[in-house]
């Protein structure tokens, strides 16, 4: 067994996905892998020293099974990745059959007689991607009045990995509309590990917008003071919220030293909530839209949040019935120290006062929430 770590090849064991990052990025990054494992590889040391020869033979076998397990590991994660990209091509069909009847291209069987007399404006499925995001609870935090109708111009919602570097990429595709130029919208995700997952940096498109149409700010005119040489009013542009600074997410500075600790966890909060969004609408719109539009899949979300509540309030219960037990235990103690106490000091022939107090027995049984 080595003692002592070789660090020599360390940059060429870094993921694949490493080489997204600069050179001086890359190069912190393995000093301050080398550190981690320099601390880890002492720890462990010391943890085998003290170990007897026996049990140190039988944790050196272990680790040989453990390294068994990685290897298979590492092929599961491979052997995913293809199964994922084999069912993504099995959904294409699926997605474009979707498109067709959301977006009117195609009417479904038994309402095509019937189309040609319908108004054009009936034609497939209005409002679709709209309604589905604004009934995820996450995504309808983020779309405000003031996208609404933008939104209603919303065809289609895709996604796709990305492999240099490794991520995802979210496409929205847009009608013409009366907001921007854009036919689509696109947020990329480069993942420094896809499996916890980290996230290295996130990308989107530069919304073209029309004259006077932008979602994501809003023009204040303020009157000029009387007596101003200046009689114009002063205009003023600030940000607003809007589910299109969705495309404009954080950005992390190119050099640490730009930003205090308060300013760094509130960039990564920003982070956290930006790959939230991303991933609820790869993981749960794309792929269920149409559950999400009938309000079907909020239903069960809200079924599984209070499955997890009910658990959670079991634990409080059985931590509750632990301290009621403690208590009856303490009180317990008290009374027999009493009793002994009444023995000591009673007669022969007397017959001291025993048993439960009336509180210990009038103690309300548990009520379990349904």
């Amino acid at each position: 067994m080595k003692e002592h770590l070789d660090m020599s090849d360390l940059t060429a064991s870094l993921p694949a996905a490493a080489a997204a990052l600069s050179a001086e990025d890359r190069a912190g990054l393995v000093n301050a892998l080398k550190d981690k494992l320099q601390n880890l590889a002492g720890q462990h040391s010391d943890v085998l020293e003290n170990l007897s020869p026996a049990v140190r033979k039988r944790v050196d076998v272990l680790r040989d099974i453990q390294s068994e397990h990685d290897e298979l590991e590492a092929k599961f994660f491979e052997e995913r990745a293809a199964l994922e990209r084999k069912y993504q091509k099995l959904y294409a069909p699926l997605y474009a059959k979707r498109f067709d009847i959301v977006n009117g291209v195609v009417e479904v069987d038994g309402l095509k007689d019937e189309a040609a007399t319908d108004n054009a404006e009936d034609k497939g499925v209005p409002d679709f991607w709209l309604t589905a995001m604004k009934t995820n609870e996450i995504l309808a935090e983020e779309i405000s009045e003031r996208d609404e109708d933008a939104l209603k111009y919303l065809k289609d919602i895709k996604w796709c990995r990305i492999d240099d570097p490794k991520g995802f990429k979210l496409e929205f595709f847009f009608d013409t509309n009366p907001y921007f130029k854009n036919s689509v919208l696109t947020k990329t995700y480069h993942m420094i590990d896809e499996d916890d997952p980290i996230l290295e940096k996130a990308l989107g498109t530069d919304i073209e917008w029309l004259p006077g149409k932008c979602l994501t700010q809003k023009i204040l005119k303020k009157k000029p003071k009387k007596g101003s040489k200046n009689a114009k009013p002063i205009t003023k542009t600030e940000k607003c919220e809007s589910f299109f600074n969705f495309f404009s997410p954080p950005q992390v500075p190119d050099d640490e030293d730009d930003i205090d600790e308060e300013e760094a966890e509130e960039l990564q909060n920003q982070m956290e909530q930006d790959y939230d969004i991303g991933s609820t609408i790869r993981d749960k719109i794309i792929p269920h839209a149409v559950s999400w539009f009938t309000g079907e899949a909020a239903q069960e979300d809200e079924f599984d949040g209070i499955e997890e509540d009910d658990d959670e309030d079991d634990d409080d219960e059985d931590d509750d019935d632990d301290e009621i037990d403690d208590d009856d235990e303490d009180e317990d103690d008290e009374d027999d120290e009493e009793e002994s106490k009444c023995k000591r000091k009673t007669k022969k022939g007397s017959v001291p006062n025993a048993g439960v107090t009336g509180e210990q027995a009038e103690r309300p049984p548990e009520c379990k929430q349904q």
